[in-house]
């Protein structure tokens, strides 16, 4: 919600659930938790999307190795991808892989209780609005 309200105005568009991402260059195709597009050309296809410029998965058990690895090895191939966003709801962490002017990404730790900033949107989200809607991690 707060990515949505931050861009409300602005060509940029936050979409969630059932939009498919299309990866040219691998040939592939995903469904991230959260993009961001502010393409023009994006916004053409109500479904798929083929330039978001900020792409958010939230990590599963049962995804999390994939996507850490071959998905973000399949995400590094967009170019107008600027960050790529791990979230781990049961640690509280989130990693952002920030790509630099050389194309190279940088990771970015935010540890459990810290704010998140996502340059590519200019927007810093607390880790109260974060986890917001989010269950406590079960003890044990």
């Amino acid at each position: 919600m707060a990515l949505r309200q931050h861009l409300a105005g602005t060509p940029c568009r936050t979409l969630m659930i059932d939009t498919k991402l299309h990866v040219a260059r691998a040939n592939s195709y995903f469904y991230p938790d959260v993009l961001v597009t502010c393409d023009a050309a994006d916004h053409a296809s109500r479904l798929i999307k083929s330039n978001p410029k900020l792409a958010v998965e939230v990590l599963s058990p049962s995804t999390a190795a994939y996507d850490r690895g071959d998905k973000f090895a399949h995400y590094r191939l967009i170019d107008a991808l600027q960050e790529y966003v791990v979230v781990d709801i049961d640690s509280r962490r989130t990693d952002i892989h920030r790509k630099g002017a050389d194309g190279l990404c940088v990771l970015h730790p935010f540890e459990a209780g810290q704010a998140v900033h996502l340059s590519s949107v200019a927007l810093d989200i607390s880790a109260e609005q974060l986890f917001a809607e989010v269950d406590p991690p079960a003890e044990g």
